[in-house]
């Protein structure tokens, strides 16, 4: 797996896995967190979240730019781990929301978010285009894919353990406080905090055996209760994101201490200039405008991608908490599974690849994207087919149903098992042969830019990631599953027509 890569491969990626690892903390919770802490809905929630994920991508390409133009991506790398910490260290402090400071403990959070955006917007695409350049050695540009892959195994090393740190950090400081947790109590506390005697009767009924349920008295007072339920649930969360920080000095420190190991994209020899004809000038604009409309092309798939994949920060998450047995593992956790199958399945893929490849039938790069979004699809199809057999209606009405009923009418963890699975082996034929794919048509004066126009795809990706929660909640749910495969078979569709053409490009 590691053969023939370059030596500064390794410590590119251990370098991405902390940043990663502080990353997917924040990220696997972010939504339900919103929800928990200040009593958003999670339409409001999901907006947020789509663009601040949006945001991490856009700046990217502004990071790409600011790179490309001082021509020191190192420190502009540096520059983002620092500012990332920042914000890291603001959502790190335990405030709890009241009516008085509500405006503001919100305006903070969204400006802590936005720091987190724009340090990763400076981190992220330079560091691919650095990874990038160690394949442009012709020793090791036949290993490009598998560099990419493995630099993908690491970034999921992180993301596999982080889901893990906030629900047990938050289930130990309740557990603390003598609570216990519940997926559905803080939303109820925050709906009697607001309403109290006209509260539904059947929500009040709900809040009351939750109350027991989670060690409380539902014959005290409920709304000294509520405020205390929600303050310490919320501020075990706060604490995970101390584990944020410390991920973010110890990428930060990894590295500054390799980095003189690595190279510095398109960075050319003080005093160099090359003389060029009239002739090699047109070729040259030619095959730069050939590659960049082979660029703009597979970026367009990745934006309905991204629309279906990072679903599971959104809806699917979301779908966890509501539709599946989550008594002995908390939604968030559930997230675990895409990285953990990464890991497990990159090794299978890339020997699939490289068999294929010593019997003469190599698959291209934009042939396997195409691959992925059909695979991308098969979840889409498994999950709409499961919730219409199992006759889910839309979230709202089934949140409004009894417990008891609810409680009844959900689906074991084998659910998410399958679908991670589907999702995880679109994403290996996507994401990091989508980093590939860039940094091998990307004029090399451009590979910062690029690699952030790939970021920037994702982006406007997850600018569409609110509708998801949005059909979610008015629709049986199988409505929602529909939409994002549709999206995946247009796409499978559209990249397969391309396919020629872009195989020629690439040559």
């Amino acid at each position: 797996m590691f053969k023939n890569q370059p030596k500064g491969l390794i410590p590119a990626a251990l370098s991405n896995m902390g940043e990663r690892f502080g990353y997917y903390i924040m990220n696997a919770v972010l939504v339900l967190f919103l929800c928990s802490k200040f009593g958003l809905n999670e339409e409001t929630s999901a907006l947020i979240y789509s663009f601040f994920y949006a945001g991490i991508y856009v700046l990217s390409l502004v990071g790409g730019l600011i790179a490309d133009k001082t021509q020191n991506y190192k420190s502009t790398i540096i520059w983002g781990l620092v500012i990332m910490t920042v914000g890291y260290i603001v959502l790190s402090i335990p405030i709890f929301a009241t009516n008085e400071n509500h405006t503001a403990l919100l305006t903070l959070t969204c400006a802590a978010l936005f720091f987190i955006a724009f340090g990763n917007g400076l981190f992220k695409g330079n560091l691919q285009a650095i990874v990038g350049q160690l394949y442009d050695n012709p020793r090791y540009a036949s290993q490009r894919d598998s560099g990419f892959q493995i630099f993908y195994v690491f970034i999921n090393i992180g993301g596999v353990i982080a889901p893990f740190v906030a629900p047990l950090l938050r289930s130990w400081w309740l557990d603390q406080n003598g609570l216990i947790y519940n997926a559905s109590l803080p939303a109820l506390c925050h709906e009697y905090l607001s309403l109290t005697d006209s509260m539904n009767q059947q929500n009040l009924n709900n809040l009351y055996a939750l109350i027991t349920q989670v060690g409380g008295n539902a014959a005290g007072n409920i709304q000294e209760f509520c405020t205390t339920y929600l303050n310490v649930f919320n501020t075990g969360i706060h604490y995970s994101f101390i584990a944020s920080v410390c991920a973010m000095l110890i990428s930060l420190s990894i590295f500054y201490f390799t980095k003189n190991g690595l190279p510095s994209p398109a960075k050319k020899a003080k005093g160099e200039v090359q003389q060029y004809t009239p002739e090699e000038k047109a070729r040259m604009a030619k095959e730069i405008k050939q590659r960049m409309a082979a660029l703009f092309a597979v970026l367009g798939i990745a934006i309905f991608f991204w629309f279906s994949f990072h679903q599971n920060g959104t809806s699917l998450s979301l779908f966890a908490r509501d539709f599946v047995k989550t008594d002995s593992i908390q939604p968030e956790i559930w997230q675990a599974l895409n990285p953990f199958y990464v890991i497990v399945l990159t090794p299978v893929v890339m020997w699939l690849f490289s068999m294929l490849s010593r019997r003469g039938k190599e698959i291209s790069t934009p042939r396997k994207i195409a691959i992925g979004m059909g695979l991308a699809g098969l979840a889409y199809v498994f999950l709409a087919i499961f919730s219409g057999i199992k006759g889910y209606p839309s979230a709202e009405e089934f949140k409004a149903l009894p417990a008891a009923v609810s409680a009844g009418m959900k689906t074991g963890p084998w659910v998410l098992f399958v679908l991670y699975f589907f999702l995880t082996v679109a994403e290996l034929f996507i994401s990091p042969l989508g980093l590939s794919f860039v940094s091998k048509v990307a004029p090399q004066h451009m590979q910062g830019l690029c690699q952030g126009l790939w970021l920037g795809a994702t982006a406007c990706g997850n600018l569409l990631l609110w509708i998801g929660p949005l059909i979610y909640n008015a629709c049986p749910i199988w409505v929602a599953w529909t939409v994002f495969l549709s999206v995946c078979l247009v796409s499978m569709g559209v990249m397969f027509g391309m396919v020629s053409w872009l195989e020629r490009v690439t040559k």
